[in-house]
């Protein structure tokens, strides 16, 4: 029976990830290196794929400071009552229970160009929807769980007991951070920045109601890819997913190696 779990979950490891690959790469290589070389060259897709990247820099950076601040007033904070730490939990979790596109949308409602605020604020020259500080925030959005989840459980397991002792001995609250908490928490905030890239490389249906999708201004990797296949550029559309896939796969086998060289030390 358990050779029969494991060939079944070789199969679905198979189907759901290694054949999609496999013809993504296939696709994406069927015009040769100078197809692929066509398709990452043009115009739009080096403007998509450097605006991805500074999505993925700006949330990154966003995401490590205002998460590992949640993690810190959702396990440390004692002037906060039970009651609205489980209220921010659970707003915490909110984008895994929430679609991207309808979290976009809230976006929209709330900062887009018929909104009281977004009238405002363009008012003073200042677009948030259908410009980069939209995307920004859209994708903080989705990935924010991500830093919190990877922090918090090491807070909760290494205690208070050495902050308290920095505390009695006359340490300011910065230096105690920087001193005793950092040091063992930076693992958990290397790991929770790893995910955030990877998701803010691949994230598409918040991006793409915020955004509006404008070539050469507002488009991303994923909504070039998916434009691509609208239009039936199947071939310029595998070419940009595999420079995604690739990056965000290679992530992921560095965060594994970094786990492995963190338990050998």
């Amino acid at each position: 029976m358990r050779k029969l779990w494991i060939g079944l979950t070789y199969a679905v490891f198979l189907v759901l990830l290694a054949a999609p690959l496999y013809k993504i790469a296939g696709s994406a290589f069927s015009g040769g290196w100078a197809g692929l070389s066509r398709a990452l060259g043009r115009p739009e897709a080096l403007h998509a794929l450097m605006m991805t990247g500074a999505i993925v820099v700006v949330v990154t950076l966003l995401n490590a400071l205002f998460g590992i601040m949640m993690a810190l007033y959702l396990v440390r904070a004692s002037w906060l009552s039970d009651k609205i730490k489980s209220l921010l939990n659970s707003i915490v979790d909110l984008p895994y229970a929430v679609s991207p596109v309808i979290g976009g949308l809230m976006i929209v409602l709330l900062l887009g160009p018929d909104s009281i605020i977004g009238v405002f604020l363009e008012g003073t020259g200042f677009q948030v929807v259908y410009a980069f500080p939209g995307m920004i925030i859209a994708t903080l959005f989705v990935t924010f769980p991500l830093m919190v989840r990877e922090v918090m459980p090491v807070l909760q397991e290494i205690g208070t007991d050495q902050e308290q002792a920095a505390a009695t001995l006359g340490a300011y609250s910065w230096l105690t951070f920087r001193q005793i908490t950092w040091p063992m928490i930076r693992w958990a905030v290397v790991y929770g920045m790893v995910l955030t890239v990877a998701r803010s490389l691949g994230e598409f249906g918040a991006v793409l109601v915020v955004s509006g999708n404008i070539m050469n201004k507002t488009q991303t990797a994923t909504t070039l890819v998916y434009q691509d296949v609208e239009n039936f550029n199947v071939a310029a559309a595998s070419g940009v997913a595999l420079v995604l896939a690739a990056f965000s796969a290679g992530l992921l086998l560095l965060m594994e190696w970094v786990k492995k060289r963190k338990e050998v030390h």
